[in-house]
């Protein structure tokens, strides 16, 4: 099958690998150093799906129309390489890969007459160079927010060379998945690991409140959280309500399930490169759920501010400054 994934990055190049390993035809798009060493060498691939190399077609757009099309750029990107491609993704189902909480209702105007169809990541990836992709931690990926037998079609397909399902309450799987990728901002503001943000005590403290500021927020849209890696609605409410010494268990229960291997988080790969983070629609979504609802998260606010300060500067900062200033909101 020909499928087009548009953004080799850590999600997009790890797809595409995988769906080119499967025996499909694939067509990636990529920018810089990043399609030159795909055009000339393929896509390497390590780490917890296996070593290998895959030769894949590699564009700045798209040259063939595809049967099923992958959007697997970062979210402030995702607008432009949608249009850029929008000819050749007429008619069929598109798995927008994104972050956040808006990724479907962005993508359809754009792609008025295709199946568009949302996609959650919940593997760590990273792009350890150009052309070089690394799975830190497996795991799975869902499939919904669209018309039932596209998103089938599509987990099926994707389902045969990574695990892959269909997830019927998706709004529910993006604020889930939206607590999880709390872990991303105070790697990105340090410079640590997650695992060693998670092992520092008063980090550890002010990513658990920065969750349950998360959920509560969500709670007050209406949200009726969906079972993502085994955080169900019923144990996310009862996190929100538990006392913090219980509630810290969750980072630590993320940071086991991590294993080893550092983990830096896609907030903090980005710093690194000196390219734009996506905190606007990690954290920011959670300030902006917040907002429309006519309430406030504080905490995860501050925490946005604190990443765009790296982002200017350069610098990142000790854990000492980043409790100093953050350890008196969310609770």
């Amino acid at each position: 099958m020909r499928i087009g994934v548009i953004g080799a990055g850590a999600i997009g190049g790890a797809v595409a690998a995988l769906l080119a390993r499967g025996g499909h035809e694939v067509e990636v798009t990529a920018r810089g150093q990043n399609l030159r060493v795909i055009t000339g060498g393929g896509i390497r691939l390590t780490g917890g799906w296996g070593n290998f190399t895959a030769m894949v077609e590699a564009t700045e757009q798209l040259r063939h129309t595809p049967e099923l099309a992958v959007v697997a750029t970062k979210a402030q990107d995702a607008e432009a390489a949608i249009l850029a491609n929008a000819r050749l993704l007429e008619g069929i189902p598109v798995v927008v890969i994104q972050n956040g909480l808006n990724g479907i209702s962005a993508s359809i105007p754009l792609l008025p007459r295709s199946e568009v169809l949302g996609g959650l990541a919940l593997y760590a990836s990273s792009l350890v160079r150009p052309g070089h992709v690394e799975i830190t931690t497996t795991g799975p990926s869902y499939i919904g927010g669209g018309p039932d037998p596209a998103a089938r079609f599509a987990a099926e397909v994707l389902g045969l060379v990574m695990p892959t399902s269909v997830e019927q309450n998706f709004v529910g799987a993006q604020w889930t998945k939206l607590v999880i990728n709390q872990v991303n901002a105070l790697p990105a503001i340090t410079g640590m690991s997650v695992q060693e943000v998670i092992e520092n005590p008063g980090l550890r403290r002010i990513m658990t409140l920065s969750m349950r500021e998360n959920v509560r927020v969500g709670i007050e849209t209406g949200v009726r959280f969906a079972d993502v890696q085994g955080l169900t609605n019923t144990r996310l409410r009862l996190f929100a309500r538990a006392p913090l010494p219980l509630a810290d268990a969750l980072p630590l229960l993320m940071r086991r399930r991590m294993g080893t291997t550092p983990n830096q988080g896609s907030t903090l790969q980005s710093i690194r490169r000196g390219t734009p983070t996506e905190i606007d629609y990690l954290n920011g979504a959670v300030v902006d759920a917040a907002a429309a609802s006519g309430t406030t998260a504080s905490l995860n606010a501050a925490i946005v501010a604190l990443v765009h300060e790296v982002e200017r500067s350069a610098a990142f900062m000790t854990p000492e400054q980043v409790i100093a200033r953050l350890a008196a909101l969310g609770r």
